[in-house]
C-alpha cells in the first residue's frame, strides 16, 4: 500500500500507512483474560465490522496478552463521542482496568501485573495525544487522573510507569493550556462577517487603495491565500468534524449533547470563506470606472487559477463565489469585456452537477500528487470545506448507527475515520510560501460591503435594466449617499443630509443634523425595533447633552469615523445592543 501523506507524528503513528489495512488476528481480537464481551465482535475477512458497544469498549482496553490496534483505538475514541462524552467513556475503561487488575491480583499472573499498566499507560497517551481536549472537562480530567493512581499502585518507587505518567500529564496540561489560551484570543477577534472591517459607503474616496494597489502578482496573492488558509484549517481537531455529527444527532433527538463551543474552530474557518467571497465582490463593485473593473475581474480569475494549481480549492471556490453573487455577475457590460475563457475553465472545475463530479475529480488528482510528491508544494490539498463537511455529514446520515441486532454499525465509523483521517494529514502540510505580511494583513482586514452596499455600488456602476432590479434599486435608494449616474444625460442627483441607521442611511425629515444648532435628532435603539427610530425635538436639554455624547462615544468606540454629523458610517447592529440602556434613557426623555 502507498504511504499516506505527510502528517503529524501524532497522526502518523496512529494512522500511517495502517489506516485502510484491516484489523489482523492477533491485533483486533483480544487475548486471555477478555471477557465474554469480545463474543459480540463481529469480524469479515480479519476486519471488524459490528458489535456491541459494551464489547467496543472492552476491546479497546489491553490485556496482559493484548494491545489494540492503534488505527481501531483512532476510530472508536473519535466514534465513541457519538454515543456518549468523553468522560463517561474513560469512566467505563477505567472500571474494566480495575476488573483486571484485580483479577490479575486474586491469580497466579500476579507477576504480569506491571506489563498490563504499562499498556494501560500506552493506551491513555495514545487518547491524550490524538484527543488532548477530550480532558478539558472536568470530569474527564478526574477520572484520567484516577486510572493513574490505580495503575501507577503496582509500581516501584520512581519506577518507568510513574515516569511516564508524570510526562504525558505534563505534556496534556501544556496542549490544554495553548488551547486555552487561543481560545481567548479567538474570543477577542471574534465578529460576524460583515463586520470584518468597516463597512464602506457605496464609493469610496479614489485615493482608497485596492487590492492591486497591495498585490498585483496573481500567483503571490494565491500564495498568501494559502497561507491563510493553512493556518486556519490546522486548528480544526478530528473531534471538531465528529461533533457536527453529534450536534445534528442531538437536534434530531429533540436533546442536547456536547459543547457546540469546540466547534468555534469549524465557524472560523467557514466565515473566512465568506469574508473572501464578499472581498472579492466588493473589490470589484467598489471599482468607478468599467475599464479598472474589467481588469479587477481578470485579476481574481487569475487568482483562482493559481488556487487551483497549488491545490487550494477552498481558495479558488470563494473566489468564483464571489464572482457569482448577484451584484456582480449583473455587471453585464463590464463581463462584455472580459476574457471569459479561463474563467469558464474554472466554473467547469466547480459545476455542481453530478455531485461536483468534476471537482471531486480534480481533488483526487491533487490528493495522488501529494502523496507522491518530491517537494513541500506539491502536499498541498486544500478541499472545499463545506462539500468536505456535507459529505461526511452524509455518511453519517445513509448509514444507521445500529443495525438491527442492535450492534454498531463499526463499518460506517471507519470509513468516517478514514475520511476525516485524510483531511487531517492535508492540515498538517508546512506551508512552503514566504509569509507577505503586508498582503495577508489587507486581506483579513480590508473592508467589504454589506450585501445592501453591493448592490447600491452595483447599480450606480449599471443601472437597473429590468422591472425586478427597478424595484430593488428603489428599496435601496434611501440607503444610497449618490444617485445612479443617469445613462441619458450623465449627471448625478443632488446629495442630501443622511443620518446612520443599522442598514445604510436614513434621511433626516428636517433635512438638518447640527448638534449645536436648533434641530437635535434624538436616536434609540428598542430591542422589538428593526432600525433606531428618528425623532426630532428643539432646544435640547442638558441630559439629552450628555445623552448625545454618550452616543458619538460609542460611535466612535465602535470605529464609525465621523467627519461630520450626517456623515457617520453604518453603526452593527451589536453597537446598538450596547447603547440600549442609553436608548432607554432617551426614550424616557422623548415620552
Amino acid at each position: 500500500m502507498e504511504a499516506m501523506p505527510q502528517t503529524s507524528v501524532v497522526f502518523s503513528s496512529i494512522l500511517g500507512p495502517n489506516c485502510n489495512r484491516q484489523v489482523q488476528p492477533g491485533m483486533g481480537e483480544r487475548g486471555g483474560g477478555a471477557s465474554s464481551g469480545s463474543k459480540d465482535l463481529i469480524f469479515q475477512d480479519g476486519r471488524l465490522t459490528s458489535g456491541s458497544l459494551e464489547a467496543l469498549m472492552e476491546h479497546l482496553v489491553p490485556t496482559v496478552d493484548y494491545y489494540p490496534d492503534r488505527t481501531y483505538i483512532f476510530t472508536f475514541l473519535l466514534s465513541s463521542r457519538v454515543f456518549m462524552p468523553p468522560h463517561d467513556l474513560l469512566a467505563r475503561v477505567g472500571q474494566i482496568c480495575l476488573e483486571q487488575r484485580q483479577q490479575l491480583e486474586a491469580g497466579p499472573e500476579k507477576a504480569k501485573l506491571k506489563s498490563f499498566s504499562t499498556k494501560i499507560v500506552q493506551l491513555l497517551k495514545e487518547w491524550t495525544e490524538a484527543f488532548p481536549y477530550d480532558f478539558q472537562d472536568e470530569k474527564a480530567m478526574a477520572e484520567l487522573k484516577a486510572i493513574a493512581h490505580r495503575v501507577t499502585q503496582c509500581d516501584e518507587e520512581n519506577g518507568t510507569v510513574k515516569k511516564a505518567i508524570a510526562q504525558m500529564i505534563q505534556s496534556l496540561l501544556l496542549s490544554l493550556a495553548a488551547r486555552s489560551q487561543l481560545q481567548e484570543l479567538r474570543e477577542k477577534l471574534r465578529s460576524p462577517v460583515v463586520d470584518k472591517g468597516p463597512v464602506l459607503k457605496a464609493k469610496p474616496p479614489a485615493a482608497q487603495k485596492d487590492i492591486l494597489g497591495v498585490c498585483s502578482d496573481p500567483l503571490v496573492l494565491a500564495q498568501q491565500l494559502t497561507h491563510i488558509e493553512l493556518e486556519r484549517v490546522n486548528s480544526i481537531r478530528p473531534e471538531d468534524l465528529m461533533q457536527i455529527i453529534s450536534h445534528m444527532d442531538s437536534l434530531d433527538n429533540h436533546r442536547c449533547r456536547g459543547d457546540m463551543t469546540k466547534t468555534y474552530s469549524l465557524e472560523a474557518y467557514d466565515n473566512w470563506f465568506n469574508c473572501l467571497s464578499m472581498l472579492v465582490a466588493t473589490e470589484v463593485c467598489r471599482v468607478v470606472k468599467k475599464k479598472h473593473r474589467t481588469r479587477m475581474l481578470e485579476f481574481f480569475i487569475d487568482v483562482a487559477r493559481e488556487c487551483f494549481n497549488i491545490g487550494n480549492f477552498n481558495s479558488m471556490m470563494a473566489i468564483i463565489s464571489g464572482m457569482n453573487l448577484s451584484p456582480v455577475a449583473r455587471l453585464k457590460k463590464t463581463w462584455s469585456k472580459v476574457k471569459t475563457a479561463k474563467f469558464d475553465v474554472l466554473e467547469h472545475h466547480m459545476d455542481p452537477s453530478s455531485n461536483f463530479c468534476n471537482y471531486r475529480t480534480a481533488l483526487q488528482g491533487a490528493t495522488q500528487r501529494s502523496q507522491t510528491a518530491n517537494s513541500s508544494r506539491e502536499k498541498i490539498v486544500i478541499p472545499v470545506f463545506n462539500l468536505f463537511v456535507k459529505d461526511v455529514y452524509f455518511l453519517h446520515k445513509i448509514h444507521t448507527n445500529h443495525l438491527p441486532n442492535g450492534h454498531v454499525n463499526f463499518k460506517k465509523f471507519w470509513e468516517i475515520s478514514r475520511q476525516i483521517h485524510e483531511f487531517m494529514t492535508w492540515t498538517q502540510v508546512e506551508c512552503p510560501f514566504e509569509k507577505d505580511k503586508k498582503i495577508q494583513s489587507y486581506l483579513l482586514t480590508a473592508p467589504i460591503y454589506s450585501e445592501e452596499a453591493l448592490f447600491i455600488a452595483s447599480f450606480e456602476s449599471e443601472g437597473p435594466e429590468n422591472h425586478m432590479e427597478k424595484d430593488s434599486w428603489k428599496a435601496l435608494r434611501p440607503l444610497s449617499l449618490t444617485e445612479p449616474e443617469d445613462a441619458a444625460c450623465g449627471r448625478q442627483t443632488e446629495q442630501k443630509t443622511r443620518i446612520p441607521s443599522t442598514l445604510g442611511w436614513k434621511e433626516d425629515k428636517s433635512g438638518e443634523a447640527s448638534l449645536a444648532g436648533v434641530h437635535f435628532v434624538y436616536i434609540f435603539y428598542e430591542r422589538e425595533d428593526v432600525e433606531p427610530r428618528v425623532m426630532g425635538g428643539m432646544a435640547p436639554s442638558l441630559r439629552q447633552l450628555e445623552i448625545s455624547a454618550l452616543i458619538h462615544l460609542a460611535w466612535e468606540g465602535a470605529a464609525c469615523q465621523e467627519a461630520q454629523y450626517g456623515m457617520v458610517g453604518p453603526i452593527p447592529r451589536a453597537a446598538w445592543d450596547s447603547l440600549e440602556m442609553t436608548g432607554q434613557a432617551i426614550h424616557r426623555e422623548v415620552s
